[in-house]
């Protein structure tokens, strides 16, 4: 990949005047609207109500374990995942770090960070809203932390000063998007499923991906509909609706190059509101851009305790927005409820296609 600095789109002055006539605007549509990014939104208020920080994600996840409850937030162009819990049993690695609580479950890849900050707002009836806020070098938003009423304020301070930025400038400076490098040639059908059903662990896949040089999009497509077959857009909806009603606990898998956010458990409550469906629990938010849905998969992927279903759904741009699969144990086949969803959902019908 190969990225090159972009001249900033406006001044921080004239982002904080654009937004004094917009203060109720959502951040990532006032960005979207006035051409800028986030994470210059968020920096031209240092000095005010933000402050730079380093983006350090071993000394947030070690700093944010004595902050107690707090909200883990992580999204992508048209899912937003939010759980609320303590951040627990971190694990730091060279090129990706873990959280694996029983709320906040994430894996987080450190070379994507480049920009922090620590925000404060006034909220309803004279509160303050706190967060720390995380982008990518092109400005959109990796992570979030919202501080809860039931946050250690002394601890989420001390960590601020931890991270506390040396430079304090309200101004960044942007990366160009990614220029993907040329790929070489992808493998065939023929070793894309022998692969595929040599599969021992769903964590393979990646490997599987690198290794014959395919978009993983590209590789469902192509495999066939034995481990992978198309479902109609309506199958999302159809999928929480039979959860919620079997009482079943899934896992949601929501990312972006530089987080993935998990939520394993039951759902309960479910909420459409215009192209929305929402989840709306007591620790788990989720919010699903339904329009945005360019193409619904059931995919199955061999493990040594038999094969494991999951539900992937993908944008215009072939990206993946979320995935789901049944909540198990490492050691034990899928639960037969789950499946049997999956096996259910409502198939994509060709004919219809425009």
């Amino acid at each position: 990949m190969t990225m090159t600095q972009l001249p900033a789109a406006k001044s921080p002055a004239q982002i904080r005047e654009l937004r004094a006539r917009h203060p109720e605007m959502r951040e990532r549509d006032f960005a979207r609207i006035h051409a800028i990014s986030e994470a210059e939104l968020v920096a031209a208020q240092v000095g005010t109500t933000a402050i730079r920080l380093r983006p350090d994600v071993d000394t947030l996840l070690n700093g944010l374990q004595a902050c107690g409850e707090v909200m883990a937030l992580t999204r992508n162009e048209s899912a937003v995942h939010e759980k609320i819990g303590p951040v627990e049993k971190v694990v730091i690695g060279a090129r990706a770090s873990m959280v694996l609580g029983e709320q906040i479950d994430l894996r987080v890849f450190p070379s994507r960070w480049a920009f922090g900050f620590a925000v404060e707002k006034a909220g309803e009836a004279g509160a303050v809203r706190r967060s720390l806020q995380f982008f990518d070098p092109q400005g959109m938003a990796i992570h979030k932390v919202h501080a809860r009423p039931d946050t250690n304020t002394d601890a989420w301070n001390e960590l601020i000063d931890k991270l506390r930025h040396a430079e304090q400038d309200d101004a960044i400076s942007l990366a160009a998007p990614q220029t993907p490098e040329p790929k070489g040639e992808s493998g065939s059908l023929a070793e894309l499923r022998e692969r595929w059903s040599a599969m021992t662990d769903t964590h393979q896949f990646f490997g599987l991906l690198q290794a014959l040089n395919l978009p993983r999009l590209d590789a469902i497509e192509m495999v066939g509909e034995d481990y992978a077959f198309q479902l109609d857009h309506a199958a999302v909806a159809s999928m929480f609706d039979a959860s919620v009603a079997a009482e079943l606990p899934i896992m949601a898998f929501v990312g972006n190059p530089g987080c993935i956010q998990i939520h394993s458990g039951p759902v309960k409550t479910i909420k459409t509101m215009g192209p929305w469906l929402n989840v709306m629990d007591d620790t788990f938010h989720l919010h699903l851009r339904l329009d945005q849905i360019a193409s619904v998969w059931a995919v199955r992927k061999p493990t040594s305790d038999g094969h494991v279903s999951s539900v992937e759904v993908y944008d215009a741009d072939r990206e993946l927005i979320i995935q789901f699969f049944g909540k198990r144990q490492e050691g034990h086949d899928e639960r037969a409820g789950w499946r049997a969803i999956v096996e259910a959902l409502p198939l994509f019908d060709q004919s219809n296609a425009a």
